[in-house]
């Protein structure tokens, strides 16, 4: 096991994946910008290094006063949670380079399957099924729009190197697809430094339907269930449940299936999800892609599984065998996760930063919050806006309903605008209650309501 574990991150990921370092016996390093210096995380971590100013591009993604910290700190590991340097490959190689183990895959697997276009290709070697689309780069607008028309409308161009939803653009039709090429690039451009480009034919309607899996050095792949992530808005996902109140037993069984498969082919070390578009009638499922980290939305799936992702991505890394008890997974009740984030969603989402006079967090039997913030604490402007995630688990999905709601309606947060909310008005919809949404709800449940 490490010694010691520098976390590359802020937040709950970095306050969550410090407590599990505590649990297991191992020292934690925490990284902080300025603005982050009251953060929760800094305050518990064993020790704590400044890296440089409040915006992203000046401290957490700077990757040498990260390795910096961790060589003067004597860390022998770092956990890079999710965001910032998670997939990127030549961080790894750096790491390797100054013989600091990543908590996570090779750099070689960042790249197969960060790449979307080279994804989709392992994906269908592997016979996991992949929508009709690109064989391989689009080389230009033009190009593109010739592949569209025998590909059929509407198509989705997506950025090889996108994620976030950053880089992808529905196209309906022939007239707009070139705008929309080059807006699709040029974000890609911006946000990635790379505007390659795929096609995929556009399913419509569909849910997001994504399989946690892990993978060892002991030859383990194992599959931990679903999460259904199609309650989004703007590809941003605001709540997350396991197991779907969407896909049946059989629908299940085969992209868990198709998941292990793809993960023993590639050899993946540590936890990574595999994300599925499943069509409007559930009937069949395609590769969207690869996510070679943790995600936001675990601990819908520990709650279920009964396991602690984070703790599980330490001990492969460290090289030992995935736990005993998560290798037989015994799946129990439902569990609903909402992110709370500083957002007005009543005018257009617009973020809400500032300091927080209140802070009272719900609790009872099967509530957890994640959270860095606490009352007096000042949400920084430069970061993602989620502040919390609120997890509910019960044992059917009815009472986990029912709990969210009165979760939802104990949190209390004075000082800045949320989510919570909008979040009660989805929580409370029938369609929602039902299980009958798609990745569109949300989007058409706004439109309809004139916010």
């Amino acid at each position: 096991m490490f010694n010691k574990v520098l976390v590359a991150n802020r937040g709950e990921i970095a306050l969550r994946i410090i407590r599990a370092c505590r649990e297991l016996g191992v020292a934690s390093v925490a990284v902080y910008s300025e603005a982050d210096v009251d953060s929760m995380h800094v305050q518990l971590a064993d020790e704590a290094v400044c890296i440089g100013p409040g915006p992203s591009k000046d401290s957490y993604l700077k990757p040498d006063r990260i390795i910096a910290a961790a060589e003067v700190t004597g860390a022998d590991a770092i956990h890079p949670g999710y965001g910032f340097l998670s997939e990127n490959a030549r961080f790894v190689e750096i790491c390797e380079s100054c013989n600091i183990k990543f908590i996570g895959p090779s750099a070689e697997v960042i790249r197969k399957m960060g790449d979307k276009n080279t994804a989709r290709e392992t994906a269908l070697a592997n016979g996991v099924p992949v929508t009709p689309g690109s064989e391989g780069i689009v080389e230009s607008a033009e190009h593109g729009l010739e592949l569209a028309r025998e590909i059929g409308f509407p198509v989705m161009i997506k950025a090889t190197a996108g994620g976030g939803g950053r880089g992808m653009r529905p196209c309906m039709d022939e007239e707009s697809f070139v705008d929309l090429y080059n807006q699709a690039s040029q974000e890609a451009i911006q946000c990635f430094n790379n505007g390659d480009c795929y096609l995929e034919k556009l399913v419509l309607r569909p849910h997001h339907i994504e399989i946690q899996v892990l993978g060892d050095t002991h030859g383990h792949f194992v599959q931990l269930g679903e999460r259904d992530c199609s309650m989004q808005r703007r590809n941003q996902k605001i709540i997350e449940e396991c197991p779907s109140p969407l896909i049946s037993d059989e629908l299940r069984q085969q992209m868990a299936e198709a998941s292990v498969s793809l993960i023993s082919a590639i050899g993946y070390e540590n936890a990574g999800t595999i994300e599925y578009l499943v069509d409007e009638k559930a009937e069949n499922f395609y590769f969207m892609e690869m996510n070679t980290r943790i995600q936001v939305e675990h601990p819908v799936t520990e709650e279920v599984m009964g396991c602690e992702l984070i703790k599980e991505q330490v001990r492969i890394a460290a090289g030992e065998s995935i736990s005993d008890h998560v290798l037989k997974q015994n799946p129990r009740g439902h569990s609903i996760e909402c992110r709370i984030n500083a957002e007005d969603p009543y005018n257009n989402f617009c973020p809400s930063p500032g300091t927080i006079k209140l802070w009272y967090t719900p609790g009872g039997k099967g509530v957890r919050v994640d959270t860095h913030v606490y009352s007096g604490y000042t949400v920084p402007p430069y970061y993602d806006s989620m502040i919390a995630k609120l997890i509910v688990t019960a044992a059917t999905r009815d009472i986990a309903i029912k709990r969210m709601k009165r979760a939802l309606s104990e949190f209390t947060i004075e000082g800045i605008k949320t989510t919570i909310p909008f979040q009660q008005e989805i929580i409370d919809h029938p369609d929602f209650i039902n299980g009958e949404y798609g990745i569109e709800w949300v989007a058409d449940y706004i439109e309809e309501r004139g916010y």
